[in-house]
């Protein structure tokens, strides 16, 4: 039984809370937030104990940590785990900082424990089929694959002026999907932003709609788009063109009931956000988390691809704000 304390209890910290609390190889043996009453009631809700940060990391009765707070809180979490030898499960980002990461994967090298990074989507049902199909050879070789990431609405300008910006805080799962399903990586990106949707996003340093070209050495190319807002629900899309064919993957949509009329046909709108469209990848996530960790295997992702996609947010940052492509460098 893996034995797991919970940094951060609120949003992102209860959706792996429940699925902790869903498998049978995990037990969650105490949680952590800053807030104490958003602690106390996960507790409550869970069974675990209350305690702070730094006594889960200590504890002798816990074999991993899952990282669920801000940011900007987790590279001393990390380093403390890893100096502990606690397993890690860590948010994205890793570290807004690519040094700081860099310093991460040095000290979780040195301690020699797992480390998985939290991007949920590769373990979607439907990314990952699609990413088992182009390994199998039913497109041939890929030759442009296209993302669309599309939220319901802006969040709040109090979080957009602490998230680091879309390309980090919104894009970066993009970036990472595009190098999972390409399988190699971009030396090359031309990005360009946008405050569309609401001016203040651009008062505070932000885009709120965006578009990014990448390149491999091979000459495959990955486009991605990202916008703020979506009337119609969360939009969730990726196309990948090859030389024999195309795979897609489509929105999830509240139903698959459709209505034909003479006026013509409806269909419902996509799931709204991200908690109803990836529940089935949170719990796979945290499902191949468990195992790794207890059966001795290296965690996929790991915290290598979180400095990959940290990198790739960073340069279309750069880009975005110079007008400029941006040659990549190796990671």
């Amino acid at each position: 039984m893996l034995r797991i304390g919970l940094l951060g209890c609120g949003r992102i910290g209860q959706v792996h809370a429940r699925s902790i609390r869903a498998l049978d190889g995990a037990a969650l043996t105490a949680v952590a937030d800053a807030m104490p009453e958003a602690a106390e009631a996960l507790a409550a809700s869970t069974g675990a104990e209350v305690r702070d940060v730094d006594t889960i990391i200590a504890a002798g009765d816990i074999d991993a940590v899952v990282i669920g707070t801000p940011t900007d809180s987790h590279f001393g979490q990390i380093m403390g785990a890893a100096k502990a030898g606690k397993a890690i499960f860590c948010e994205k980002p890793v570290d807004m900082s690519v040094d700081n990461i860099r310093a991460c994967i040095d000290a979780v090298g040195a301690a020699g424990v797992a480390f998985l990074t939290g991007f949920n989507r590769r373990f979607d049902p439907n990314f990952a089929k699609l990413r088992a199909r182009i390994r199998a050879g039913d497109i041939g070789a890929v030759e442009l694959v296209a993302i669309t990431s599309r939220d319901p609405a802006p969040p709040p300008l109090s979080y957009v002026a602490r998230s680091g910006g879309l390309f980090r805080d919104m894009m970066i799962h993009d970036f990472d999907m595009a190098r999972f399903l390409i399988s190699e990586e971009f030396v090359r990106l031309h990005a360009m932003g946008s405050a569309l949707i609401d001016p203040a996003i651009g008062d505070a340093g932000d885009v709120d709609t965006a578009a990014v070209i990448l390149t491999t050495a091979a000459g495959r190319i990955c486009q991605i788009s990202n916008s703020r807002r979506a009337a119609y629900g969360y939009d969730q899309r990726i196309e990948v063109h090859g030389q024999r064919g195309m795979l897609r993957a489509e929105n999830q949509l509240e139903s698959t009931v459709e209505l034909a009329t003479n006026t013509g046909f409806r269909r419902d709108p996509a799931q709204h956000f991200f908690l109803e469209r990836y529940e089935a990848a949170y719990l796979a996530e945290m499902r191949a988390f468990v195992e790794a960790v207890t059966n001795g295997a290296a965690c996929d992702p790991g915290i290598e691809d979180g400095l990959c996609a940290q990198m790739l947010a960073d340069a279309a940052t750069q880009s975005c704000e110079t007008g400029q492509p941006v040659d990549l460098p190796a990671a």
